[in-house]
């Protein structure tokens, strides 16, 4: 093997490692995801070292140079605030959910008009019309960080996974049941950061994981007493977390399909979930009017964020794991500080309930959806 160089991933922290086996060019992460601006950057080095043949001697400063790039970058300020940039109408009938790529140069919008479309964010045109679904397109996502493929989940009882360049449709998903045999329709899907899995979670209150490459089922993860909301990976692929109607989470192992934790503590459904991309904190929200943060480890609950007037339908974290946007039914979304909970702004313009919000990669864009069938995008 043969060392071409060395690529820098600031969210989650990391270094990749691009290198030539048998004459093709292949790439390997170093994830860092305990990585602070404090931690002592020979130590870190020192692990790499160990751990990994292809860092040599001579390439030991290189490396420490992007540890210290890496520190230096999660020492930078978090944006104070977002002012509303332009307003779209994507779909004629309401939309569903949005989602960034990676770079956030695109953007992608679920309809009640079973569709799905891909949109340029500076311009604001439309890329492409993803069509073939029989019903409500509910549940979309990039496979990031490489963003060239999209998968969408519909009330149709499919999940379709479709190229992101061409819009042609690659593998439509089918066999989403529950214990008994009732087929449901899919509420929400993620794909793991590798790419190779695809988690669904449906209204028959089962969640299944899927193999991308064949479109086979791998797992069907049981447990819950209700329809479940969303579903996600944690950063290294190992965990599992899941929203149910139930008003609980779960945390999964995704390899043996094993439940390791129920998440309790809120009074109604579990409407939204998500991991940070360190995957050390997980983000609920719910039809309480609150949301709470949690930790993937300990699972207990580390803070409540109070302020919403109604029921909070999707919740984020920021790239850097700091700030977390909520939207709710009382047609705000809201930014929050994730160590003390407090509000440190209200996103003000839609006229009915906001239903998706998101950051980009960089945490430096916001766009929120309506109900009101507009996306705001927000810098």
């Amino acid at each position: 093997m043969k060392l071409k160089r060395f690529l820098l991933r600031y969210y989650p922290p990391g270094i990749i490692l691009e290198y030539e086996k048998e004459g093709l060019l292949k790439t390997k992460s170093m994830d860092l995801l305990d990585l602070t601006p404090e931690t002592n950057p020979d130590d870190v080095l020192g692990e790499i070292r160990r751990s990994e043949p292809l860092v040599t001697e001579s390439r030991a400063d290189q490396v420490k140079q992007l540890i210290l790039r890496l520190q230096q970058k999660q020492g930078q300020k978090d944006q104070p605030g977002f002012c509303f940039s332009k307003s779209l109408k994507a779909h004629m009938l309401p939309l569903t959910n949005v989602a960034f790529n990676k770079s956030g140069s695109r953007f992608i919008t679920g309809s009640y008009d079973r569709t799905c479309r891909v949109w340029d964010t500076a311009s604001g045109t439309d890329v492409h019309t993803l069509e073939g679904h029989r019903n409500v397109v509910y549940a979309i996502a990039f496979n990031n960080p490489y963003g060239d493929k999209i998968a969408t989940g519909s009330f149709d009882k499919t999940c379709k996974l479709w190229c992101a360049e061409t819009g042609k449709c690659f593998h439509t998903f089918c066999g989403h049941r529950a214990e008994i045999g009732h087929t449901a329709e899919i509420l929400s899907l993620c794909f793991n950061t590798v790419g190779n899995q695809l988690v669904t979670g449906s209204f028959d209150h089962t969640v299944a994981i899927w193999d991308v490459a064949s479109g086979r089922r791998v797992h069907i993860l049981t447990g819950h007493r209700g329809e479940i909301s969303n579903v996600q990976f944690n950063w290294d692929c190992s965990l599992i977390v899941t929203g149910s109607m139930d008003k609980t989470c779960k945390l999964w192992e995704a390899v043996s399909g094993k439940c390791v934790a129920t998440l309790v503590g809120h009074t109604e459904e579990v409407l939204d979930v998500c991991f940070d991309l360190r995957g050390q904190l997980i983000a609920t929200a719910s039809a309480d009017g609150t949301a709470k943060v949690f930790s993937s480890t300990t699972h207990q609950c580390l803070v409540t964020l109070q302020g919403h007037d109604g029921e909070i339908s999707k919740i984020c974290f920021s790239p850097q794991g700091s700030r977390i946007l909520t939207a709710g039914s009382d047609k705000t979304a809201r930014l929050w500080d994730v160590q003390s909970g407090v509000c440190l702004q209200v996103l003000e313009g839609h006229s009915d309930e906001i239903f998706s919000c998101v950051f980009n990669y960089e945490g430096d864009t916001v766009i929120t959806g309506s109900k009101d069938n507009t996306c705001r995008i927000w810098y």
